[in-house]
């Protein structure tokens, strides 16, 4: 399940795309399905042997199309390994709030975003994010968590400081927010309770087989309750 919709954001093919912060690749390997040019780019060295691995097996099976190449990159996001104006699209999910100098990383993020380029950027919505730490400190008091909550004006602002124009809006996955207040209010590492369990089926469904109820409920509520804010940018 993307966060990021790549129809909306225009991922084509021979796009030279960064992924920062790409975690389990997903939306490296969404890029790449398209035929753009991926740089799967993250602190994490296993999390990158692992992109690596399963973009391999991608192209064994004929799922990426002529041109479509990725390659993997660890290092820092407050001091990216490339050249001002290196890509056309660039994909940040879920990763500032866990970087305490995220204007430094957005600064990095748009030097290296080519001029007319698009940059989307995501976040732990505020309301659900708020009532995560709220239920359980243990949500984000722990190494590498989360360090701070976004209003969409301080992240819009912050990308406006770094010189990038602010296009569009979205919150997304809304099933997840209740999940994730199931899980804190019994304590976040107990995760094995009924309950959750049984939530966590329910959002497995979600995403391997996309009924089409959980999907309309999914957009209805997702306005008031989605658990990511997305926000599109531009560079001028």
């Amino acid at each position: 399940m993307l966060t990021v919709d790549l129809d909306l954001f225009g991922v084509d093919a021979d796009n030279r795309l960064l992924d920062m912060g790409c975690g389990g690749g997903r939306h490296a390997f969404a890029g790449l399905r398209r035929g753009a040019r991926v740089v799967a780019f993250d602190a994490d060295r296993s999390e990158l042997d692992g992109v690596q691995e399963m973009a391999g097996a991608m192209a064994a099976e004929g799922q990426v199309p002529a041109g479509g190449e990725l390659t993997c990159v660890h290092g820092d996001a407050l001091d990216l390994p490339f050249e001002d104006g290196a890509f056309d699209r660039i994909i940040a999910a879920e990763v500032l709030e866990h970087i305490p100098d995220d204007v430094a990383a957005i600064r990095e993020l748009a030097r290296v975003l080519a001029p007319g380029g698009r940059i989307a950027v995501t976040v732990p919505s505020s309301f659900p994010e708020r009532v995560n730490w709220w239920l359980d400190p243990d949500y984000h008091n722990t190494p590498g968590g989360h360090v701070r909550i976004y209003a969409k004006s301080e992240l819009s602002g912050r990308l406006r400081g770094a010189g990038l124009q602010v296009r569009g809006s979205r919150r997304v996955h809304a099933l997840h927010s209740p999940y994730w207040w199931i899980r804190c209010a019994g304590g976040v590492n107990n995760d094995d309770r009924l309950i959750a369990r049984r939530y966590h089926e329910l959002l497995v469904k979600q995403i391997m087989e996309d009924p089409p109820l959980l999907r309309r409920l999914d957009d209805a509520v997702n306005p008031w309750l989605g658990k990511s804010l997305v926000l599109y940018a531009e560079k001028p």
